[in-house]
């Protein structure tokens, strides 16, 4: 992509299961190069059949007017509150050990993370703080693809929260059906950055959720949208 602009936007649909320990093969069509506007179009393949597809749109820098929604009030700092590894404290388990390490980002929920229960009011809203574990470099195209790989692990929660679900229950069933992220303002996740997600309706074992970025000062960096399938077997049989 040319160096003069940014990803701005991005939708994609995940079309089938992927193979975490398989390589997938990304094959990239140049849609259309304007003077403001590039048009990418993306499909991922593994074992030559397609899991993943997307359409991806970048702009030249423009100025113009500035405005963003504003950034949840009253929200605790991330530094009260405790980290995945603290809230998993004791269970030695394969998917704590994931939870608490194996994400490559710290993330502190308001309110408390429902990873084994759900404790508190099941309401289809909560805030997540999240930072990388270790430090990005400082460059803009590269922080607003950690932005985008961090942003499916909890968009779906919401949902989850609202309906009693706990993630180590082995009567849910989850997965990201399409996904949509529109990019407003660089930002770093070496410091913390909110992510404050809102559930907005569940039918026919769907979920849809939306989620934005703010950074620490409230800067409103991004803004996510996601429908996921979100499946309950009260009798722990799954089709």
């Amino acid at each position: 992509m040319e160096p003069d602009r940014s990803i701005h936007s991005i939708h994609g649909y995940f079309l089938r299961p992927a193979d975490v320990g398989v390589p997938i093969r990304y094959d990239v069509e140049r849609v259309r190069d304007g003077r403001g506007y590039s048009n990418r179009a993306v499909v991922g393949y593994q074992y030559d059949k397609a899991v993943f597809s997307a359409q991806a749109s970048f702009q030249v820098e423009e100025e113009g007017e500035d405005f963003g929604s504003a950034s949840p009030a009253d929200v605790p700092d991330p530094e009260s509150l405790p980290s995945a590894a603290e809230a998993l404290s004791g269970i030695d388990s394969a998917a704590a050990h994931y939870w608490s390490h194996g994400r490559s980002f710290d993330m502190r929920h308001v309110p408390s993370p429902i990873y084994v229960d759900v404790a508190d009011e099941r309401v289809p809203s909560q805030g997540v703080w999240v930072r990388a574990f270790d430090a990005l470099p400082d460059d803009a195209a590269l922080q607003r693809t950690a932005l985008a790989y961090v942003c499916d692990y909890t968009i779906l929660e919401p949902i989850l929260r609202a309906h009693g679900y706990a993630w180590s229950d082995p009567r849910l069933t989850t997965a990201s059906l399409d996904h949509a992220m529109w990019f407003h303002r660089d930002g770093s996740l070496n410091d913390w950055v909110l992510y404050a997600q809102e559930g907005l309706s569940a039918r026919s074992n769907r979920g849809l959720t939306l989620g934005r970025f703010f950074d620490h000062s409230g800067r409103h960096l991004a803004t996510v949208a996601q429908e996921g399938m979100v499946r309950w077997r009260p009798d722990d049989t799954q089709s």
